[in-house]
């Protein structure tokens, strides 16, 4: 059985929390669902992300510089050129492949360099405006052109961060890494960089600080909040986007306006984690409605319990174990529903379930049943594998009976394998630790180890 949903680091065995590293930990077959965000270099503290901020905006103006030179053949080729970046796998592509813009919204890019009078004599100052003048340019395109002008630096940092945590890596070619002495993309090689196994293409990691959901600066909320529909149409309910670029191409003032605005906020402008955990607050709500469930399946009482857990464990064990996904199996006609994390060896329980058992990832079963039995814990059984691990944990309402448990001890000692399982109880003491903050809720699973450890021989 395969690891589910491989991240870099778990398949070089590298057991590091999301939590405490510098960079978004890549995934081999997607992309990250988040963005770099070019106002967080622009906001941040740093000198150095300012002075990558700088670059950035003359490395776009230069296009700007090469139009008005009669230059425009060669702006359109670097600015395709900058609108992907694979190697980074930000945004919601399922390959990890991205397409680049044509030449006909490229020109229409470069056109607004003469245009629009501010930028013909000035040029941009956040490149993410031409949002507001040209349609289909979106979060993902701005992130690509940001990386893609920042491919350098991306690669230094990709390759300290290797270092400090041990990412082996390969002498590979990088193509379109932009040169700002000449201001052209050349391909450098034999390049030291951590590659995708699947493909052997490169991989550079972001850092966590300049990733959003959604850029700082952004036409919906421009829209919804600057712009002046009835202005622009007699039924501002039915604008279309088309109309409303046309308009700010004619109406710079009004973007101007919108964009002073985002800088004089720029303190409230922060950058998203990778894993939000809900608040305590839900937490509770979430575990009282557990309590009220009914086991089995009657009236959906199973998907219901099923849902309720997968929004509530994940959040309460963070950051000790990473979230992987939910997952469905079947086994032998049944349908089971899971909830995979990565096992980040941060605590020694965590290090000795990593080196007793083999647990790549930890597998937790959840079931709204009265109890658990024998069919329950034999399923479970066949899933835990030398690759996953051989550790596993249901998630029931219920302690299980003396025979399942006596059953569970047998699978110990025959095959070394270790199952638990945690109840609304051991659940409710989770959710109280979550609140108080006085002890880690993981804390609850190492207890009850502890307890299935001490009736094993």
């Amino acid at each position: 059985m395969p690891l589910i949903r491989p991240r870099l680091t778990d398949h070089h065995g590298i057991m590091a929390p999301q939590a405490e590293l510098d960079f978004a930990i890549p995934f081999f077959d997607e992309d990250i669902p988040l963005y770099v965000d070019p106002f967080m270099l622009w906001r941040s503290p740093s000198q150095q992300d300012q002075a990558l901020h700088t670059s950035l905006i003359n490395a776009f103006n230069h296009l700007g510089y090469l139009v008005s030179q009669g230059e425009e053949a060669q702006a359109m080729a670097t600015l395709i050129a900058a609108s992907e970046c694979d190697e980074v796998g930000l945004g919601t592509s399922v390959t990890r492949k991205g397409k680049r813009i044509g030449a006909t919204k490229a020109k229409e890019i470069l056109t607004l360099f003469k245009r629009i009078p501010y930028y013909a004599q000035r040029g941009f100052r956040h490149f993410e405006e031409i949002q507001f003048f040209v349609d289909g340019i979106s979060k993902d395109r701005i992130s690509d052109i940001s990386c893609s002008f920042l491919k350098s630096f991306l690669i230094d940092f990709t390759i300290q961060q290797c270092e400090k945590i041990g990412i082996p890596r390969e002498d590979v070619n990088v193509l379109n890494v932009y040169d700002y002495r000449k201001n052209t993309f050349e391909t450098q090689n034999g390049l030291a960089l951590p590659v995708n196994p699947i493909n052997g293409r490169p991989l550079l990691f972001v850092p966590k600080r300049w990733l959003r959901f959604v850029p700082w600066i952004n036409y919906d909320e421009y829209f919804s909040t600057y712009c002046p529909q009835d202005e622009i149409s007699h039924k501002p309910d039915e604008l279309l986007r088309v109309e409303v670029l046309d308009y700010n191409r004619d109406h710079y003032g009004v973007v101007d306006a919108y964009i002073k605005a985002k800088e004089r906020t720029f303190e409230d402008c922060k950058n998203d984690p990778l894993f939000s955990q809900i608040p305590v607050t839900s937490a509770k709500r979430k575990f009282a409605l557990i309590k009220k469930l009914p086991s089995g399946k009657e009236d959906n009482a199973d998907k219901k319990y099923e849902n309720a857990i997968g929004q509530l464990l994940p959040s309460i064990l963070y950051p000790k174990l990473d979230f992987t996904q939910e997952q469905a199996r079947t086994d032998s006609g049944v349908s089971i529903r899971d909830l995979i994390f990565y096992n980040t060896a941060s605590t020694p329980f965590l290090q000795d379930m990593h080196n007793d058992y083999g647990s790549k990832q930890i597998t937790l079963e959840m079931k709204n049943v009265a109890e658990v039995g024998r069919e329950h814990v034999d399923q479970l059984n066949r899933y835990l594998s030398e690759e996953l691990g051989k550790f596993g944990i249901f998630v029931t309402r219920n302690p299980m009976k003396k025979a399942i448990l006596t059953r569970t001890i047998d699978l110990w000692s025959g095959q070394r394998k270790a199952i638990i399982s945690l109840t609304d109880e051991d659940v409710g003491q989770m959710v109280e630790l979550f609140e108080s903050k006085q002890r880690d809720p993981i804390d609850v699973i190492v207890k009850k180890y502890n307890e299935f450890r001490a009736r094993c021989p």
